[in-house]
């Protein structure tokens, strides 16, 4: 499998140009399991039968992340898509940032916040946005402001930001009544299969129910 993982492009989009997460946790983690399943849906290894995600294809990919993914979802009995990402979302985050640190996209960056509270940042090596990331937003950007066809690996990220709230904060300069209506033109668009769409539905459904809900609980407990 060539080229990022929408995992990488996920995390290098949360992250801001001073190395700090802006998603937040655990947004960031159930999305990236949401980007794990739908790498999976992609290199049709897995699809959703009867609302229960089931591999059909057992076969790796040979990218570890994935294939221990796979793994994990093959061994177990089908369950929903929303009641994989929670089990599928423990340590994402430093995986994947470990991995674009190691590729030299983005740099590690630890020190004590009032000389106390440890802190840990992830900026571009070289201050500026990682040419990557600036493909992937030029990639999505151009996919909302046109109306031709989208290929479906866009289709998938612009559906893990819309899950996870990104897209209000890396779309802010496009009007807002533009990018809502041309989001739903491309899911209703024929980019793709309509197993892997419909997994990527499901995806996004269930990303958007584990930070609801996430949320819902913070409120309660803090009020």
């Amino acid at each position: 499998m060539d080229g990022l993982l929408l995992t990488d492009e996920l995390v290098l989009l949360a992250y801001d140009d001073a190395g700090t997460n802006r998603l937040g946790r655990p947004h960031l983690d159930y999305g990236l399991a949401g980007a794990v399943l739908l790498e999976l849906a992609l290199a049709r290894r897995v699809e959703v039968v009867d609302k229960r995600l089931v591999v059909t294809d057992p076969a790796p990919t040979g990218v570890p992340l994935l294939d221990e993914a796979l793994a994990t979802v093959g061994a177990g009995r089908p369950r929903k898509p929303k009641d994989w990402i929670g089990k599928l979302a423990k340590g994402l985050p430093d995986r994947v940032l470990d991995g674009l640190v190691g590729s030299g996209a983005l740099r590690r960056d630890s020190d004590r916040v009032l000389l106390v509270f440890p802190r840990t940042r992830y900026p571009s090596p070289t201050g500026a946005e990682p040419a990557v990331e600036t493909a992937a937003r030029r990639r999505m950007v151009d996919a909302l402001v046109g109306d031709g066809p989208v290929d479906a690996r866009t289709a998938a990220l612009l559906t893990l930001t819309r899950a996870v709230g990104l897209d209000r904060k890396l779309f802010r300069e496009l009007p807002k009544d533009r990018v809502k209506a041309r989001m739903t033109e491309i899911a209703a668009g024929d980019w793709a299969s309509a197993a892997v769409k419909k997994a990527i539905e499901e995806m996004q459904a269930a990303v958007i129910v584990a930070t609801t809900a996430t949320a819902a609980i913070s409120v309660t407990t803090t009020s």
